[in-house]
C-alpha cells in the first residue's frame, strides 16, 4: 500500500424502532422508541461530536424520526399546558395522580423493571432495591394495592435516570443532583427530569444534522415503514438462499411493487422534511435486497445500499466462484450490481457481531485493541489494494446496554484510536464511491444480513401466517381505495405501511421471549384492526385471537431487536 494510503473503514449505525403508537388514538403501546432516544441515539452522537476526526454512516428508519418529533411535542405541550401525554410510562413521571387501579400499578410496576439488570439496574443501589421489592411484590400480586406512591414515583423516577445516556448522566448537573438524592423524589424532581428528557428528544435530530452539515456524518435512510421489499416484490426470492422454505398460501402480496415504491419516496420525504436534503444511500430494511428491489431504489435516487456478507457470498458462489477463501479477495469493497444501477456494499459480519455479542464483556481497551489489530492484519493483507474498504454495518441502539457504562469507554476510545491511525481511515459509503472504483456483480442472490436469507420473516407457520393476514387486509385496502376521500385515503395508507413493517414478522416464532413475542403479535393484530377501520370495513373475527403458535426453531440467534434486552429484563 503507497504511504499516503490507508485502508477504509465504514462504520454504519442503523437507528431503528417500529411504529408503537396507534395511528388513531395516538396512543404508545411500548416505550422504546423514547427510551432509546435519550439514551443511545443521544450517545452516539455525542462521541462523534468528541471525535471531530471520527466519521461515521448513521441510518435512520422514517418512523423513528416521526416518533421521537410526536414524543417532542408531546413533552413540550405538556410542560408548556399539561396536555396529556400519551404513553403511559412517561406520563407516570410527569402526573401528580398515579394509576389508581391494582391492576394499572402492577402494569406501570412491571414496565420499571424492563431493563439490563447487571448494567443498568444494579448500578445504582437504590434502583437495585427498589427493583427487588418490585419482584417480590409480582409474586404477591395482592399486595400490591398497598404500595404506597412514594415507592412508585421513586421506582418511576429511577427507571428514568438510568435509561438516560452516559454522557448524560456525566454531564448535566440536574441528573447528578437526582441520582445523589436516590430517594423521595418529589413532583419538582420528577418535572425537572421530564424537561431533561424534552431536551434530549428536541435536541437529538439537531444534533445529527449538524454533523451531516460538518461532514463529520453520512445520514441515510430506510424505507420508510422498513418492510422487507424483497418479499413485498416476489415470496419467491426466498428461494434463492432457502430453496425448500415453505411460503404462505398468498400466491404473493398484492400491489407490492407499487407498495415498495411507496416506501422508498415517503423515505426520502420524510427525510428531507427533517434534514433538509435528499439522501444518497440507503440501508434496505434487515440489509434484506434482490435485484429488484435495488432496482427500486436506484429509480427513486439512492446511489447506493447496503446488505449482509451472506448475500455476497451466496451470490458469488452461485456465479460459480469458490466459496472459502480469504474474505480481502471478495468481502472489501463495493460492488456495482448488474441490471440495478445500484452500488452494494457488504457488511463483515465477524467484526459487526464482535461489536454487537462478544466485546459487552471485555475490558473496553481490550476490546478496541482487538478491534484495531483485526482492522490492522486486513489493512497488511490490503497493501497493494488501496480501493479496499471494510464495513461494520450494526443496530445504533440494541448492543450498549450490555456494555458498562452503555458503551461509553469502548466507543470514546474507539473513536480517538482509529482517528489517529497511520493505517486505517475512517470515512462514509458516499465518500468510497467518489474515490474507489467498485466491481460488477452479475447476478444478486436475495437474502438479508442475517445468514444471508429471508427465513427470519417467512417460511415458518406463524410468520407465513401473518403475511397471509396482511394479505387480506390489503385485497380489502384494494377494493375500498375508489371510494375513499383524500384525508381518509392518506390515513389508511399510512396505517397499511406500518402493517407492511418487517418487525412483526421477525418476532413471529417459538424461539423468540415470549413476552416480546406477545407484545409485538398484539400490536400488528391492533394494526391490523386499525386498517380496516379506516377503510370502513369490518374487521376479520381472528384479529381478535392470539395466532402465534411457539412452534418455530431458532433462525437467529443472538440478534437483538428493539425491546428484545429491554423486555426480557
Amino acid at each position: 500500500m503507497p504511504d499516503d494510503a490507508r485502508l477504509k473503514i465504514v462504520f454504519c449505525w442503523h437507528m431503528h424502532q417500529p411504529q408503537y403508537r396507534d395511528l388513531i388514538s395516538g396512543e404508545y403501546y411500548l416505550p422504546w422508541t423514547y427510551l432509546h432516544a435519550i439514551k443511545d441515539y443521544v450517545d452516539m452522537a455525542a462521541h462523534l461530536e468528541e471525535v471531530p476526526g471520527a466519521r461515521a454512516v448513521v441510518n435512520f428508519a422514517p418512523l423513528l424520526l416521526e416518533q421521537i418529533e410526536d414524543y417532542t411535542r408531546q413533552v413540550k405541550t405538556f410542560l408548556a399546558d399539561e396536555t396529556p401525554i400519551r404513553d403511559a410510562l412517561l406520563s407516570a413521571l410527569a402526573n401528580i395522580a398515579l394509576p389508581s387501579t391494582s391492576a394499572q400499578r402492577q402494569a406501570l410496576i412491571l414496565a420499571c423493571m424492563r431493563a439490563n439488570e447487571a448494567r443498568m439496574i444494579k448500578r445504582f443501589p437504590m434502583f437495585h432495591r427498589l427493583v427487588d421489592l418490585a419482584t417480590w411484590l409480582m409474586t404477591q400480586p395482592e399486595a400490591v394495592q398497598y404500595i404506597n406512591d412514594g415507592f412508585v414515583t421513586d421506582l418511576v423516577t429511577w427507571y428514568h435516570l438510568a435509561w438516560l445516556g452516559e454522557t448524560v448522566q456525566r454531564n448535566d448537573a440536574r441528573v447528578q443532583r437526582l441520582i445523589a438524592k436516590a430517594a423521595g423524589f418529589s413532583l419538582a424532581d420528577r418535572r425537572e427530569l421530564l424537561a431533561v428528557i424534552g431536551e434530549l428528544l428536541s435536541n437529538v435530530i439537531p444534533r445529527y444534522a449538524a454533523l451531516a452539515k460538518r461532514g463529520q456524518v453520512e445520514l441515510s435512510v430506510t424505507p420508510y415503514a422498513h418492510p422487507i421489499s424483497p418479499l413485498l416484490l416476489d415470496f419467491q426470492c426466498a428461494h434463492d438462499a432457502v430453496p425448500d422454505a415453505p411460503l404462505p398460501k398468498l400466491a404473493q402480496y398484492p400491489g407490492g411493487e407499487a407498495r415498495a415504491r411507496w416506501h422508498a419516496r415517503a423515505a426520502i420525504e420524510t427525510f428531507q422534511r427533517h434534514f433538509g436534503f435528499a439522501p444518497k444511500g440507503c440501508w434496505p430494511s434487515e440489509g434484506a435486497v434482490s435485484s429488484a428491489s435495488l432496482k427500486i431504489l436506484t429509480e427513486a435516487g439512492f446511489n447506493w445500499a447496503a446488505s449482509g456478507e451472506g448475500v455476497l457470498r451466496n451470490s458469488l458462489v452461485h456465479a460459480g466462484h469458490a466459496d472459502h477463501g480469504m474474505k480481502e479477495a471478495w468481502l472489501y469493497g463495493y460492488y456495482s450490481v448488474d441490471n440495478t444501477g445500484m452500488n452494494c456494499f457488504f457488511r463483515d459480519d465477524s467484526l459487526s457481531d464482535l461489536i454487537g455479542f462478544t466485546y459487552a464483556t471485555w475490558h473496553a481497551d481490550d476490546a478496541v485493541n482487538n478491534l484495531v489489530h483485526h482492522l490492522e492484519n486486513i489493512a497488511q493483507c490490503c497493501r497493494n489494494h488501496p480501493e479496499h474498504v471494510v464495513s461494520i454495518i450494526m443496530d445504533g441502539e440494541n448492543a450498549w446496554e450490555h456494555y458498562p457504562n452503555n458503551g461509553y469507554h469502548f466507543l470514546s476510545a474507539l473513536y480517538r484510536r482509529l482517528a489517529d491511525h497511520p493505517q486505517l481511515e475512517l470515512t462514509t459509503f458516499s465518500d468510497c464511491i467518489k474515490t474507489l472504483p467498485g466491481k460488477p456483480l452479475h447476478k444478486l442472490m436475495a437474502g438479508s444480513w442475517v445468514y444471508g436469507n429471508l427465513s427470519t420473516w417467512i417460511g415458518e407457520q406463524d410468520k407465513n401466517r401473518g403475511w397471509e393476514m396482511l394479505g387480506d387486509a390489503k385485497q380489502a385496502f384494494d377494493t375500498a381505495v375508489p371510494r375513499l376521500s383524500g384525508a381518509q385515503l392518506a390515513a389508511a395508507q399510512q396505517q397499511l405501511a406500518v402493517c407492511e413493517g418487517s418487525d412483526w414478522f421477525w418476532w413471529f416464532g417459538g424461539y423468540n421471549p415470549e413476552t416480546t413475542v406477545a407484545d409485538f403479535e398484539k400490536l400488528f393484530r391492533r394494526h391490523l384492526s386499525n386498517l380496516y377501520k379506516l377503510i370502513g370495513v369490518p374487521a376479520p373475527d381472528y384479529l381478535s385471537q392470539v395466532f402465534t403458535h411457539g412452534s418455530g426453531a431458532p433462525q437467529h440467534g443472538g440478534v437483538m431487536r428493539p425491546g428484545q434486552v429491554t423486555a426480557e429484563g
